[in-house]
């Protein structure tokens, strides 16, 4: 980070939670205009997100539910199932670049939260271009990238990653729910985690996960993955555990 001044830092208490509806969360938020990769590591290790210029993390005093996770890339193996899903999507085009905003952008993010409003009661997001220019566009620096998938002409997935050279922390994804056969969020982690693979990059963080909720039961399918056991200060050391999956 080249300014320590320009740095904003917010504690937000006893906001409802996201993910658990009896829950009350506690969030700190860190503005930062200016992050360098190596810093911007060292707060993805230790469970910390980016959307725009804002790191944030949770500190609930009283649950540890929300909990960061990272795939071990040299020791992970693509199963059969993987397998089908890449090779049913091959004749897609794949483009990777600094994030970007456009009229397909918003209407496929409107579109994608939409469908989920419907099928798992998100709250409805209609987002305006500020607004996706504020959380996906800003702060990518040389690390943040948007990986864009095309059926022919058509813009139907785009996801969100921070590569750095120690770790790929994946942001947000949002597709099209008409190609639901193709399996698309699956498909997207895949490719990253086959980005990772061919650059050698050790690490590939895919957020928080909360064991048995029904909007990331998902992310069971990549296990085994590594668990971030504590809540480490920014000069403290991480503590790991491998999670095997359910059995």
């Amino acid at each position: 980070m080249n300014k320590n001044e320009n740095i904003s830092e917010l504690f937000e208490e006893s906001k409802p939670c996201a993910y658990l509806d009896d829950r009350l969360s506690d969030i700190r938020y860190k503005y930062m205009p200016q992050c360098d990769s190596k810093t911007h590591y060292n707060m993805v290790e230790r469970g910390w997100r980016r959307f725009g210029y804002v790191h944030f993390s949770p500190e609930c005093k009283d649950c540890f539910e929300c909990q960061t996770i990272r795939i071990d890339i040299e020791n992970f193996k693509f199963t059969k199932s993987h397998k089908r899903i890449l090779n049913k999507n091959k004749d897609l085009k794949i483009y990777i670049q600094k994030p970007t905003i456009s009229i397909d952008h918003l209407n496929l993010f409107n579109k994608y939260h939409a469908f989920m409003s419907e099928k798992k009661d998100w709250p409805e997001n209609c987002i305006t271009p500020h607004e996706y220019q504020t959380s996906y566009v800003d702060g990518a620096s040389t690390y943040g990238k948007e990986i864009l998938y095309f059926l022919d002409d058509k813009l139907i997935c785009v996801a969100l990653s921070d590569i750095l050279d120690d770790g790929l922390s994946a942001i947000y994804c949002y597709y099209d729910h008409e190609y639901q056969e193709r399996s698309l969020g699956k498909f997207s982690i895949l490719i990253q985690l086959s980005m990772a693979k061919l650059s050698k990059i050790p690490y590939m963080f895919l957020g928080y996960w909360i064991k048995d909720h029904y909007s990331m039961g998902y992310k069971e399918d990549y296990a085994p993955f590594d668990v971030l056991q504590n809540r480490p200060k920014l000069d403290e050391e991480c503590i790991w555990k491998q999670y095997e999956g359910q059995k």
